[in-house]
């Protein structure tokens, strides 16, 4: 804290000129109720998200089957290490998963909104 402040730390005030955080919204339905500073026409870029979606998920398919050649051709005592490669070829397979579940999400949503 700088020895300009006018007010000590323990009494540093939020955004609106309250002392303590504004609480969550609470749940109204299956969504959380705005908190009304959002902007009405607020919408994320699913189109966007569906391209990323479709390059990166045959590209960490592709590296969690390399990986996993990789690692089952290891011989002992090769660098990187077997578990190296056995971590890379999960968290690879693991991306590739996640990546396939938003596709899927993505294609949903966006018939939803037609």
């Amino acid at each position: 804290m700088s020895a300009h402040s006018s007010q000590p730390s323990h009494r540093r005030r939020y955004a609106g000129g309250s002392r303590h955080r504004t609480p969550a919204p609470e749940p109204s339905g299956r969504y959380l109720a705005g908190s009304g500073t959002e902007p009405r026409t607020a919408r994320t870029a699913l189109r966007l998200r569906r391209v990323l979606a479709a390059v990166f998920l045959p590209v960490f398919a592709a590296a969690a089957v390399v990986f996993g050649v990789w690692a089952a051709g290891h011989d002992p005592g090769d660098r990187p290490d077997s578990a190296v490669l056995v971590g890379l070829t999960v968290g690879c397979a693991v991306l590739a998963l996640v990546t396939a579940v938003d596709l899927l999400v993505l294609a949903r949503r966006l018939r939803r909104q037609r």
